[in-house]
């Protein structure tokens, strides 16, 4: 049996249906069932909170392979869910991480994930670490200032990186939890379009029908303030203005090959995404 926790973010959807279409035996942990409603009927719910350790080892009993995505900076979620795992004989773990763990100097972004790369890796349950570059759906970041008023700030200038579909994400986990030989990989899992955000604007601009202008920030500071208006936590909005700082340098774009040599086809281009979802940039009807 299959657990998959993370089962309504971007990433976890993709795979609940990409695992339904398969024909695997999985469960799902929700936290609150409303928010799975929409998912495929046939995956199990199992009530559970990674806030709280209590919960979790009658969700996981039955389990084998675990898809493990914990939300937050801290460790806490990832912890408790290895203690149920550790509980009811998790044998395998495919791991949610970030592509930024291989940085050096290592950035905050990657260290946060390393050490829950090395909580896990101290269980001594076989593990799998996805390690995916930036997601094609961090643009729903950019609806605030496109409904009101039109524009995307770009805290990255002359920086490319290479975007990827949470769907290859959730094609790769599946392959990592449905078959064999894949205990003890590292996968680190990127498109293969190296986009500048001016360029990503212009492509989800035609998508959507739509002008939108791209408004270059003085710092990444501004970017910041703009995605949180009412103040991010210091921590993460260092870890924020560090990780676009980074980008702004490469000039190139880091990718990888991963999703062609485990999949056999080419990851979804950007405007695949923007096709997909234009209707949530578009203009409102006028009466």
């Amino acid at each position: 049996m299959l657990l998959i926790t993370g089962a309504t973010g971007n990433v976890g959807r993709e795979l609940v249906h990409t695992l339904d279409a398969m024909g695997a035996a999985f469960r799902i942990l929700v936290r609150d069932p409303a928010r799975a409603a929409d998912l495929p009927e046939r995956a199990e719910r199992v009530l559970g909170n990674l806030d709280k350790a209590e919960t979790l080892t009658p969700a996981f009993d039955g389990v084998d392979k675990l898809f493990l995505l914990t939300p937050g900076i801290g460790l806490d979620h990832t912890a408790h869910a290895l203690t149920a795992a550790k509980a009811v004989g998790v044998q395998h773990i495919v791991h949610l991480s970030s592509f930024n763990v291989l940085g050096d100097p290592m950035p905050a972004m990657g260290r946060w994930h390393h050490e829950r790369e090395e909580i896990i890796r101290a269980t001594g349950i076989p593990a799998t670490f996805l390690r995916p570059g930036g997601f094609m759906t961090n643009a729903f970041d950019w609806l605030p200032t496109i409904r009101e008023g039109g524009f995307v700030l770009d805290p990255v200038g002359p920086g490319r990186y290479a975007p990827i579909d949470p769907a290859d994400i959730a094609a790769v986990a599946a392959l990592a939890l449905t078959e064999d030989g894949h205990q003890g990989e590292e996968y680190v899992i990127t498109g293969e379009e190296a986009l500048t955000i001016a360029e990503q604007v212009r492509i989800l601009a035609a998508a959507a029908g739509r002008d939108i202008e791209v408004r270059t920030v003085a710092t990444p500071a501004e970017a910041v303030r703009s995605r949180f208006p009412n103040g991010a936590p210091p921590a993460l909005a260092d870890a924020i203005i560090e990780g676009f700082t980074l980008m702004r340098a490469d000039t190139v774009g880091f990718r990888t090959d991963t999703v062609h040599r485990l999949l056999g086809r080419r990851p979804k281009t950007f405007a695949d995404w923007c096709a997909r979802n234009a209707h949530a940039f578009r203009l409102p009807a006028t009466a």
